[in-house]
């Protein structure tokens, strides 16, 4: 979120949150009332807590407070990562060919993303995002590092604007955040 709010021209304040999906929808409300005075966002996963997206917001935020950005994005964050198709694979050091055309449809985008880098020239990238047998966890070890390092990287890393040509929620996302941007310099 730090790296779209900086690309539509924000300036990221205080993070909440980080203790995860069920944190948040316990203060969502909190926020929603702050959002009333100042401009928020809040961005969760839709993984499999709602058949859709419009479904969870209506459960999660039903009136959302005018500069209250709530977005989910469909079905993870790493599908919006993984729509940068060409910079993704550049990354992992894969063929392009290998990352689906149609990522929001799946049905477990991190486990996609760990299977791709699996398949990674770069050893140090499949010993860090794959996890090791018999861990028990669903990622390696720098999976999240690497993420960020993809994400903050403006020069050969994530491009937001490419990316939400191939992900709607993506898209919807960064229509918000320009909806706030530009209603805070009115």
């Amino acid at each position: 979120m730090r790296r779209l709010l900086l690309y539509v021209g924000a300036i990221p304040g205080t993070v909440y949150g980080r203790q995860g999906k069920a944190y948040l929808r316990q203060h969502i409300t909190r926020y929603n009332a702050a959002a009333r005075y100042s401009a928020w966002t809040v961005l969760t996963d839709l993984d499999n807590d709602a058949a859709c997206a419009p479904t969870l917001r209506e459960t999660w935020l039903p009136s959302p407070a005018p500069r209250m950005c709530f977005r989910i994005a469909v079905r993870a964050v790493e599908t919006w990562l993984l729509a940068d198709r060409q910079r993704f694979a550049q990354f992992l050091s894969i063929p392009v060919s290998r990352i689906p055309l149609v990522l929001e449809a799946g049905d477990d985008p991190k486990l996609l993303l760990v299977n791709l880098a699996r398949h990674s020239r770069k050893r140090a990238m499949r010993e860090d995002m794959v996890p090791r047998q018999r861990s028990g966890r669903k990622v390696g070890p720098a999976y999240a590092s690497h993420l960020m390092e993809f994400v903050e990287d403006t020069t050969t890393g994530w491009r937001p604007d490419v990316a939400a040509e191939e992900s709607d929620s993506l898209k919807r996302c960064l229509h918000c955040l320009y909806r706030l941007v530009s209603t805070s310099h009115e």
